[in-house]
């Protein structure tokens, strides 16, 4: 069995699983993540509280990760993220509706765990898809 040692991929597992409670082994406590649709966060405090209403928006919600790229200080990966929206979430609202889309997500790392995070995704593909007849 494969066992990941990228941060972003332990820290999206975690997230996806509803674990926010480990965040602090992959972020640090002033961590800045830039995030579309209003969901940037400033503090690990306040990205958990983020993923805790993204998980109870989306209770399928996951993350596969295609590539990842790593050194001391960087990450990057590719991932395809996807799940059923069963409320409101970043400016979103639909009921039962399945989403998937690409998405792309870069950190920077100090001291072995993240300390500034982006996350680029098609919020407009998740929105046509929430929205299709």
């Amino acid at each position: 069995m494969f066992v990941s040692s990228s941060l972003l991929e332990l820290l999206f597992a975690a997230g996806d699983a509803g674990d926010v409670d480990s965040f602090g082994l992959y972020l640090h406590e002033d961590v800045v993540v830039h995030a579309p649709a209003g969901l940037s966060t400033v503090g690990i405090e306040s990205e958990k509280e983020s993923w805790r209403k993204a998980k109870s928006a989306m209770p399928d919600l996951r993350h596969e990760f295609m590539e990842v790229l790593t050194t001391s200080s960087r990450e990057a990966a590719r991932t395809v993220v996807s799940g059923t929206m069963r409320g409101a979430y970043g400016g979103l609202t639909a009921e039962g509706r399945r989403f998937s889309t690409d998405q792309a997500v870069f950190a920077r790392v100090r001291d072995g765990k993240i300390s500034e995070l982006w996350e680029i995704v098609d919020v407009s593909a998740i929105k046509d898809q929430l929205t299709e007849d």
